[in-house]
């Protein structure tokens, strides 16, 4: 069971006045997103595209970028797009690739490197590849603020790097052309959460208001598909600017034309139509995001860009397929993992890996351990070069970062991330201390809460359980970091029909009956109270119950049911 704490107070008299032309729910669930006032709650439940989006000349070397830019399509340069290989950088390589076909620009190039080949950001070998095939301007997407010495090389090769990236940003920072990332100390950008895709799609914003493009007004609310998966896939606080992107990027994506994400849906059995911001986070980026972990990123990004329908087809049903061998693999390492650590004593830190470990999964393996250990977790595997690789993930009290710059350079030889999330790169001869070293200095760094206590947000009846009450909670999405979904608390409720299902059993639907005796239906995935394939709950068993409402649309029939979080 997870610890959780109980919001359901009542609002002052107050908040209750300023709130008082909402029904009593919406405006407690405003409340308890830190929405105190009536302008605030109106911004917040009807984002406006011109009011929520801000100037892009407002980041710092935007008119110096727009520029170089600018020059380089009148003079016909080669320009090379090179982003990163996740659901961030991927959607954001798309978005600039239509702008340039958009305005009818040939000469440029995308470009994604190989996880496990050449790892995150700029390498060498790319950039002498670059050189050779002519290259005379590198745009980076969601990668480059810490790629100090290959940014350097290609300055050195007549080669100019325009920098367009979200992580945070060093002391130090790379000698590029420019560089547009709303983290830096000096750059006065309104919104510094914003995605490594909403970066450039504020460069797009930039040029075709700089540029001299026959291009009607308005065109680039089409990209917003893109930016809106990107934000909502990166975990980016959806808040500010993300609540508009990811709010007008959900609507765009209800009816994209692009091929491959029609096909995708339609192989997932998914109605565009009603497309959420779950159907996103648990089907679509997992799909994309596998490309890299154990294929090649260029067929994610083929698939969101292609113009050829059998291909986008081809490609939909190939990312599917190799979806499910990730599944089986990070099955199979989880397991593994969670063996280790029966074997030794655990530290504050986990540190666990191995040279049989595909280092494009390794994240989504310390993902697992935080959730079920509740401690910080550093996981590591081997790439193709024999170079040792991993991912960290924290519980909510260190930031991973932190935690890694407190280690040193001696252990580490790369190191990247957000506080919540990152990836590093250990010399061979240096992984044995990993361990030892991050649990050092583990105890020299500043903690936090840990942020494993669910906030629940109501006590709620079978009787709340209705589609008024639904349309309320849906004026809030899309949800996603710093706008969680809410949760309800419902207790005492009598189970009357009990069902365990899926192709290995381990999936729970439970009904109820409220005071009305109509059925009130609820599921969850991936329940851990089945074993071996059966529940303990029975048919009269009276439960509490933690729990999202939500519609599920499947065989294209609407229904209200209840997302089991947890049981209490």
């Amino acid at each position: 069971m997870q610890k959780f704490t109980l919001r359901d107070q009542e609002l002052s008299e107050k908040i209750k006045q300023e709130f008082k032309v909402y029904p009593e729910l919406l405006g407690q669930l405003l409340f308890s997103r830190g929405i105190k006032t009536m302008e605030e709650a109106e911004r917040f439940l009807n984002p406006d595209y011109s009011r929520d989006i801000h100037d892009p000349f407002l980041m710092k070397d935007m008119e110096k970028s727009v520029e170089r830019i600018l020059k380089a399509i009148e003079s016909g340069e080669k320009i090379l797009i090179y982003s990163d290989y996740d659901a961030d950088g991927i959607p954001g390589a798309v978005v600039f690739k239509d702008f340039f076909k958009k305005i009818g620009y040939p000469n440029f190039e995308n470009y994604i490197p190989h996880r496990h080949n050449e790892g995150y950001g700029l390498n060498f070998d790319a950039i002498k590849k670059f050189k050779k095939d002519g290259v005379d301007l590198i745009i980076t997407i969601d990668c480059g603020t810490k790629d100090f010495y290959e940014i350097e090389e290609a300055q050195k090769n007549g080669i100019d790097v325009i920098i367009t990236d979200h992580h945070i940003v060093g002391e130090k920072i790379p000698n590029a052309f420019s560089i547009l990332n709303p983290k830096q100390e000096d750059c006065n950008y309104p919104d510094d959460g914003i995605a490594g895709a909403g970066v450039i799609f504020k460069l797009v914003q930039a040029l075709l208001q700089r540029g001299n493009f026959e291009i009607k007004e308005g065109w680039e609310k089409w990209l917003l598909d893109m930016v809106g998966l990107a934000t909502i896939s990166d975990m980016v606080p959806l808040k500010n600017e993300n609540r508009a992107f990811s709010y007008f990027g959900m609507k765009v994506l209800r009816k994209s034309p692009r091929y491959g994400l029609i096909h995708l849906l339609r192989k997932l059995r998914m109605d565009q139509r009603n497309l959420t911001e779950d159907d996103l986070a648990f089907m679509i980026t997992p799909r994309i995001n596998v490309a890299s972990r154990i294929d090649d990123p260029i067929k994610a990004f083929e698939l969101l860009s292609s113009d050829d329908e059998v291909v986008a087809g081809e490609l939909a049903n190939y990312l599917d397929k190799i979806n499910s061998k990730r599944k089986t693999l990070v099955t199979t390492m989880v397991r593994q993992a969670n063996k280790k650590l029966k074997e030794r004593k655990e530290g504050d830190v986990i540190v666990l890996g191995s040279p049989e470990w595909n280092v494009g999964v390794v994240g989504l393996v310390a993902s697992s351990l935080v959730g079920k250990h509740q401690k910080t977790s550093f996981v590591w595997g081997q790439d193709g070069k024999g170079n040792i690789k991993g991912s960290c993930r924290s519980c909510g009290s260190v930031d991973v970062v932190e935690l890694m710059n407190k280690v040193g350079e001696d252990i580490f030889t790369n190191i990247g991330g957000h506080k919540m999330a990152g990836g590093f790169s250990v010399s061979n001869d240096q992984v044995h201390f990993l361990e030892e070293k991050l649990n050092e200095a583990y105890q020299h760094i500043e903690k936090g809460e840990k942020s494993d206590s669910l906030m629940v947000d109501k006590k709620i009846t079978l009787d709340d359980i209705n589609w008024g009450n639904y349309q309320l909670i849906e004026k809030l999405a899309p949800f996603g970091m710093g706008n969680e979904k809410p949760v309800f608390m419902i207790e005492g409720v009598e189970v009357f029909n009990v069902k365990v299902f899926g192709k290995q059993n381990n999936h729970l639907g439970l009904d109820f009956k409220n005071t009305k005796g109509q059925n009130i239906s609820s599921i969850q995935f991936f329940a851990e109270n089945i074993e071996d394939g059966e529940t303990k709950i029975q048919r009269g068993d009276k439960i509490n119950i933690l729990v999202n409402l939500e519609k599920s649309t499947f065989r294209n029939v609407n229904e209200l049911r209840l997302r089991i979080v947890d049981f209490v």
